[in-house]
């Protein structure tokens, strides 16, 4: 191994450049042009290699990817920055022996963006459900390609701009190797003027693509920002902090409210984690919601975590419907709960092993339903924090009937490193996604609202206390995205998948026909 790394040491250190190169097309740096870039410098890489070494050349360029791209995990300590980044990145394995592999075949920059797919697809699902970001649709929630997703969602925004990428390579490969050889022939020409428009055409393909904005109604809503204690891993501060402080921010628009300087709004929306203690179980808590609430008399959809009626130790992470009269009622429980964040797998091993598990003291239960609620006037689609990453929880819920989507989270842990930039850029790809207005709710921001257009309207500063007031759109009209579903993913990958199974086989024929072995 490391006479193998010696020898390619050339390679791997432009394979790790390219990969810093792709972390910095994401938030909060946002040069999403380089995702093209190292997508094309990967493809050069890999290109004529053995399996071996396009496997290696994959890893190398994933770790410094995800170590840039996740340094927001510092927070929780620098091991699990490293340690994530070197697990996400072996997803990237078997990515970059298929590009060295079908790198031989015929119109190889297609297999070369379907491999990318697969490549996500497979990363989004497992292990523990997954962990989408850094998905290349996510550096491209404001380039050319972004329109692409109302067709065929995330998977075919990431297609559209490895295909560009892996075109420009082509362009690249054939313009160097006219240039080595000293030959200007038509043939060289012809196939780099090819290359060259099919790159163009994919890029501006999204400019022909309708995004619906058209609202069949509105509905005038308030996102409270109440901020917290302070950010880091101990963020809650003392007990009944966080809801004070989201309870006093809906008092003072209340008063705002009944003095005329602002309009009433049809209704309100907490954050995640807004009250900090079970309303249901702290008589004080759920005093102090039900006065905020009477106070700006409207449904205010409340973040809260509530302890499990029938199982002792576990907790529901909830959006409830709290209404002025009635008090609360429905509810949404996140689905997804984050592993080693929400819960711990293998605890009772792990947390022997790794003492700082012990910190997440209760495991999260999972919700077995869509996020659709009726708040006030308006029907719709709870999705919380980490939520957003994922295509089908996102879909499901708009598919159910929601008409506006609302991502209640909670990124006070990680303020101030980049991470709430990367998932408000998540919230401006769903917009479009799906055609839906998105509003974000997050106790220390970054809040925010996104038109169905998928530009960011209005947003807060991160921990600050403060109120969004705004009019959303609500719809009806569904998307192509919504209705074709995860086929174009599935499609996708499994053309990458077989692709690399007909080099395979193609190369072997080709061994054998060599020794005059014809079968």
């Amino acid at each position: 191994m490391a006479g193998f790394a010696r020898r390619e040491w050339r390679r791997s250190a432009l394979a790790a450049v390219s990969g810093v190169a792709l972390g910095l097309a994401f938030p909060p740096y946002g040069l999403w042009p380089l995702s093209l870039a190292s997508v094309a410098a990967l493809s050069l890489l890999t290109r004529g290699r053995t399996a071996r070494q396009g496997a290696f050349t994959g890893f190398v360029f994933g770790v410094p990817f995800l170590i840039v791209l996740l340094k927001w995990l510092h927070v929780v300590g620098w091991d699990a920055v490293v340690g994530l980044s070197l697990i996400e990145a072996l997803f990237l394995v078997p990515m970059g022996a298929g590009l060295a592999l079908t790198s031989r075949l015929p119109a190889w920059p297609l297999w070369a963006a379907c491999l990318w797919v697969a490549q996500e697809w497979a990363r989004d699902r497992t292990p523990f459900g997954g962990f989408p970001w850094g998905r290349l649709a996510f550096a491209n929630t404001g380039s050319p390609y972004t329109p692409l997703a109302a067709l065929g969602g995330a998977p075919l925004v990431s297609f559209a701009v490895a295909l560009t990428g892996a075109l420009l390579a082509a362009l690249v490969l054939v313009a160097w190797r006219a240039r080595e050889a000293g030959q200007r022939g038509r043939r060289a020409v012809l196939t780099a003027l090819a290359a060259g428009v099919l790159a163009a055409a994919v890029t501006g393909a999204g400019y022909a693509v309708p995004v619906p904005t058209k609202a069949a109604d509105t509905v005038s809503i308030a996102i409270v920002q109440g901020n917290v204690q302070k950010p880091g891993m101990d963020f809650l501060g003392r007990p009944l902090k966080i809801l004070n402080n989201h309870v006093e921010a809906t008092l003072k628009l209340a008063r705002d409210v009944k003095e005329g300087r602002k309009p009433r709004p049809d209704l309100v929306i907490w954050p995640e984690n807004a009250s900090d203690l079970d309303p249901f179980k702290y008589r004080e808590a759920y005093a102090r919601i039900d006065e905020a609430v009477k106070a700006i008399g409207v449904p205010v959809l409340v973040g809260a975590l509530v302890d499990h009626p029938t199982k002792p130790g576990y907790v529901k992470n909830q959006g409830i419907v709290w209404d002025p009269v009635t008090g609360p009622g429905a509810s949404y429980t996140k689905q997804h709960p984050v592993p080693f964040g929400e819960y711990v797998p293998f605890r009772a091993e792990l947390s022997k092993l790794i003492t700082r598990l012990q910190r997440v003291p209760r495991d999260f239960y999972p919700g077995d339903h869509t996020g659709v609620l009726q708040v006030g006037p308006a029907k719709l689609g709870d999705v919380i924090c980490f939520e957003v990453a994922y295509d089908d929880i996102v879909r499901d819920t708009v598919n159910a009937g929601a008409r506006m989507l609302v991502v209640q989270t909670n990124n006070a842990t990680y303020g101030r490193t980049g991470q709430p930039e990367q998932q408000l850029v998540m919230s401006k790809l769903r917009a479009i996604e799906h055609g839906r207005a998105v509003v974000t709710a997050a106790p220390s921001g970054i809040s925010a609202v996104v038109g169905p257009d998928g530009t960011v309207q209005q947003r807060t500063k991160e921990f600050t206390q403060d109120v969004l007031t705004a009019r959303i759109p609500l719809r009806d009209g569904t998307t192509l995205a919504d209705r074709v579903g995860a086929t174009p993913e599935w499609v996708l990958a499994m053309v990458g998948v077989l692709s690399c199974a007909a080099a395979i086989v193609i190369g072997r024929r080709g061994r054998t026909d060599e020794k005059g072995q014809h079968p």
